[in-house]
């Protein structure tokens, strides 16, 4: 767990296992980091990522969470991913052309002790080249993707998800809800 720590804050990219699929991760708030995540996958800049937050108290610093967006993270069974508006303290490189972000409250415990460790939001997008599947297990990966990131963590090797992604939701500051993927 220090080594993962030390790379992601000398601004290192890793593949990890999310509580979804395996992804490819850096901190948050580092820009420089997570351009290079755009060029590791040959994914456009518009098409925006994900992040993982721990906590619900590291949710509130980054959004506004609507009471909606508490019921469905309550009520979900399947991790879901929720876009909301406005985010705080966050790259311009890490949101949408609207300038939402999608942010998924983990309940993994590994991935939350990585992110309270690191002390940042983690950032999470598929472990594959753009439009290429998405790995369920490790070994799904690409050797050129593991090659091309900094770390590729020990842990969960072996695990096969359950889920091929996340539900994704979207929720405006004005009450309307919108599922983008089930």
């Amino acid at each position: 767990m220090d080594k993962i720590i030390q790379i992601l804050k000398a601004g290192g990219t890793i593949l990890y296992p999310t509580d979804t699929i395996w992804g490819i991760g850096c901190d948050a708030t580092n820009a420089e980091a997570i351009r290079k995540i755009f060029e590791i996958k040959k994914r456009e800049p518009s098409k925006s990522m994900i992040i993982l937050v721990e906590s619900e108290k590291r949710l509130q610093e980054l959004v506004e969470v609507p009471e909606m967006a508490w019921e469905i993270i309550d009520l979900s069974e399947k991790p879901v991913t929720i876009v909301y508006d406005h985010p705080q303290g966050l790259p311009a490189e890490l949101l949408a052309e609207d300038g939402s972000i999608g942010i998924r409250l983990v309940k993994d415990d590994f991935l939350r002790k990585l992110i309270s460790k690191l002390n940042k939001p983690l950032v999470s997008t598929s472990a594959n080249f753009s439009g290429n599947p998405s790995p369920v297990k490790f070994s799904d990966i690409a050797s050129e993707l593991v090659s091309a990131v900094d770390y590729a963590v020990e842990e969960h090797r072996d695990r096969v998800s359950i889920y091929s992604g996340s539900s994704v939701i979207r929720i405006w500051q004005d009450g309307r809800v919108k599922v983008l993927r089930e």
